[in-house]
């Protein structure tokens, strides 16, 4: 019998190809039955089976179309089986060019709640981590984004795709601010460092899109707390809604009685915050999400001979709907607004007093349609509704103006491995309008490799005070923008490098006493970022480095220089190990010194280190110290040529999170 059985064997052979070369680890095998294997490093295979008569052998292999061939078994031998690679659809097509996306799991690079808080000099503000990515600059005096020779004005945030009019929080001159917004609240964030399709305008260097997490389907109630900030939040969840709430308040009282510091407060910086959020899912394939934020800021400094004295309101409101309307079409309508009210007393001298009010109310619609696997189409409409006044002694101006916008994206797959992404947006305030093309197109070879090239043209309108004092003769200033893109991935290791160069366009410069549209600028520069996964178990390093070239003629300029918030260089390196239920960061960034009229800065150093502690399934510790050399960094020079310098060179942070209700102690939030 065994003769017999051994006689009825019949060995498979050949060897799989794309044609341009063998594909090792193909998986080759008779349908129906366990007989195959894999192919070897040159591509071959081969294997016994006992079936007799006519069979189906498949060959499945990553990233190629599955390949069947059905003969006699007696021909399965010395064959050449040919794979055909797949072709994306432009569904799955992700275009990465100058864009960085967290908390999405079809991209190498993820960053979630948790990972903002344990980025080495976060201290769990999303800005501050976005800040280690290449493209952004160190500007230690208030801690905004600037990117790629941009003013931090220049990167606009949207929050599920409606405009955020003042995303920081505020506190004293020459003192960094946060972001208002937890990271907890969000499952997804694209930062775009340039080169955006229409959709996104008032913005001339970058967006920051933010897209927050779905209903819930468990309750959650948790609570945290440090020596700065208390918090607590919740979530019930419903059948098809949930309801959530999160409060927290901010009080550097008692750390600066613990640790000294070089300004003199006559009252501690407090934030007083509050949100809520409601998110239901409709039978139809409807989506509502609607969100309240507000905050209330107060904070006293003795300046010379007078107690300066700051309150701040800010309060944000978004609803938006999301639906599918069959046959390919999607509606998306969405409606927000922003109220920031401002009052300081004794900001100059004892006795004055200077109020700002500003509101902006963004409505947006936007149709989406599938056209086929190689063509998506959407079309949009916005309005920005905008009212602001300001008051200091006799001093006064009331502003209110709208800009009415519409723009229409065409994303195509040329052919199989070419995509272009082509865009325009156009944009009217009062009787000045500008069309604005935007392109982008995209040779994606296969997985692992993408080559773009970007160009467009932008714009934004200027300041409410420059508004004013212009006599409203200044509207918008406009940069355009051109990238080439590079991006590498592989297993464990990501790379990009990027060139980019801006040209600005009637930016405001102060001519006989009145601010006129006649500035001008260019930033230039290469960005590199790099993310290994594979030199040391559980140990994630990335560096990222940017060279900035920027000059600009615009405010009160002479002549054409390189602006002040701009360093030449900006280099970063993080390490983050785990070590059972401990994780260790470390980060290191260095910054170039900056350009003013009485000389450059000293470079900027901070080496910065946290750790986090799993005590339990539902506790977390986690503690940082940022500048741990305590090194003085001189952020700029003031008018009188005198170095302005941080509070404190050193920032020591301890935190414990506490789920009370779910079992994931990050998952305390609340959203």
């Amino acid at each position: 019998m065994t003769v017999g059985n051994l006689a009825a064997q019949t060995i498979v052979t050949g060897i799989v190809s794309d044609g341009k070369g063998p594909l090792a680890g193909a998986n080759v095998f008779i349908i129906g039955t366990i007989d195959g294997c894999l192919t070897d490093s040159v591509g071959h295979f081969s294997f016994t089976t006992s079936k007799t008569g006519q069979v189906t052998l498949k060959t499945t292999f990553v990233g190629y179309e599955d390949c069947l061939l059905t003969m006699d078994v007696s021909q399965l031998a010395h064959l050449s089986v040919r794979m055909k690679e797949q072709v994306m659809n432009i569904s799955e097509v992700m275009v990465t060019a100058s864009t960085f996306c967290f908390g999405k799991s079809e991209n190498f690079k993820t960053m979630s709640a948790l990972d903002v808080v344990m980025a080495g000099n976060s201290c769990g503000d999303v800005v501050a981590a976005l800040q280690t990515l290449p493209g952004t600059q160190v500007v230690g005096e208030n801690g905004k984004l600037y990117v790629r020779g941009g003013e931090s004005e220049e990167c606009q945030t949207f929050v599920n795709g409606m405009h955020v009019l003042v995303p920081y929080s505020t506190n004293i001159e020459n003192t960094a601010v946060r972001g208002r917004f937890s990271p907890f609240l969000f499952k997804g964030i694209n930062f775009s460092l340039g080169g955006y399709g229409g959709e996104y305008g008032q913005a001339l260097s970058s967006v920051l899109p933010m897209e927050t997490t779905d209903a819930a389907t468990s309750d959650k109630f948790g609570i945290s707390g440090s020596l700065v900030d208390w918090n607590i939040g919740g979530t019930k969840a419903y059948k098809s809604s949930s309801l959530s709430f999160n409060t927290a308040l901010t009080s550097m009282g008692l750390y600066n009685r613990l640790f000294t510091e070089r300004f003199e407060f006559s009252r501690p910086y407090r934030k007083l915050s509050g949100e809520l959020q409601y998110k239901k899912n409709f039978n139809t394939a409807g989506v509502l999400k609607s969100y309240v934020g507000y905050d209330l800021t107060s904070v006293g400094q003795r300046i010379d001979e007078h107690n300066l004295s700051l309150k701040e309101h800010n309060i944000y409101v978004n609803a938006t709907y999301k639906a599918s309307l069959g046959r390919g079409y999607t509606l998306f309508t969405g409606v927000a607004n922003s109220s920031v009210f401002t009052d300081i007393d004794d900001a100059r001298m004892t006795g004055d007093h200077y109020h700002n009010f500003r509101n902006e109310i963004h409505l947006k619609g936007k149709v989406l349609k599938a056209c086929s696997d190689v063509l998506k189409l959407s079309a949009g409409m916005e309005d920005y509704i905008r009212h602001s006044t300001s008051r200091y002694d006799v001093q006064h101006y009331h502003l209110r103006y709208n800009i009415l916008a519409a723009n229409i994206d065409a994303q195509w797959r040329i052919i199989p491995r070419v995509f272009l992404n082509m865009s325009g947006r156009t944009e009217l305030m009062n009787s000045d309008l500008l069309l604005m093309p935007r392109a982008t197109l995209s040779y994606i070879p296969n997985r692992h490799l993408q080559f773009s090239l970007v160009a467009g043209r932008y714009s934004q309108t200027l300041s409410d005070d420059y508004l004013a004092q212009s006599r409203e003769s200044l509207s918008q200033s406009t940069a355009d923008h051109a990238i080439f893109s590079f991006e590498y991935k592989r297993n464990a290791t990501l790379m990009r490098v990027e060139t980019y160069w801006k040209k600005y366009h009637r930016l405001p410069l102060l001519e006989n006493g009145v601010y006129q549209p006649h500035g001008h600028g260019t930033s230039k520069g290469i960005d590199i970022f790099v993310e290994d996964h594979s030199f040391v178990n559980n140990l994630t390093t990335t560096l990222s480095y940017s060279f900035n070239d920027s000059k600009r003629l615009y405010l009160d300029y002479n002549d054409e220089c390189t602006p002040d918030f701009a360093s030449r260089h900006n280099l970063r390196l993080t390490a983050k190990y785990t070590i059972g239920k401990m994780i260790i960061g470390l980060a290191e960034s260095y910054a170039s010194g900056r350009h003013f009229p009485y000389g450059i800065t000293p470079h900027y150093n901070s080496v910065d280190v946290n750790l986090t502690y799993l005590l339990s399934p539902k506790v977390i510790i986690y503690t940082s110290l940022n500048n741990i050399l305590g090194r003085t960094n001189i952020f700029r020079y003031d008018a009188s040529g005198s170095p302005v310098v941080p509070s404190r060179d050193r920032f020591l942070y301890i935190g414990i999170f506490v789920s009370l209700k779910n079992n994931k102690a990050y998952e305390i939030s609340n959203f």
